[in-house]
C-alpha cells in the first residue's frame, strides 16, 4: 500500500516544532547537516523537505 499525504500548514508546523525541540535536546540529526546551519529550526525544515523526520499524523473521519 501506497500511502501519498499533503500536510496542512497546521500539521507542518507541529512536525516541524516538535523535530526542532528534540533537536534542541541532542537529538541526532537525521542528515548530513550543512555547514551554514546552526539553527535547531531551519535543520528541522531542511529535514522535512528532504522527507526525513519518522513522524506519522493519523487523521480521523469527523463525524
Amino acid at each position: 500500500m501506497v500511502f501519498t499525504m499533503e500536510y496542512t500548514k497546521f500539521e507542518k508546523a507541529s512536525i516541524i516544532g516538535a523535530r526542532a525541540l528534540q533537536l534542541a535536546y541532542g537529538a541526532p540529526p537525521l542528515i548530513k547537516v550543512p555547514e551554514h546551519v546552526y539553527d535547531p529550526l531551519e535543520l528541522a525544515e531542511i529535514e522535512f523537505e528532504e522527507k526525513a523526520i519518522p513522524i506519522v499524523v493519523i487523521r480521523r473521519k469527523a463525524g
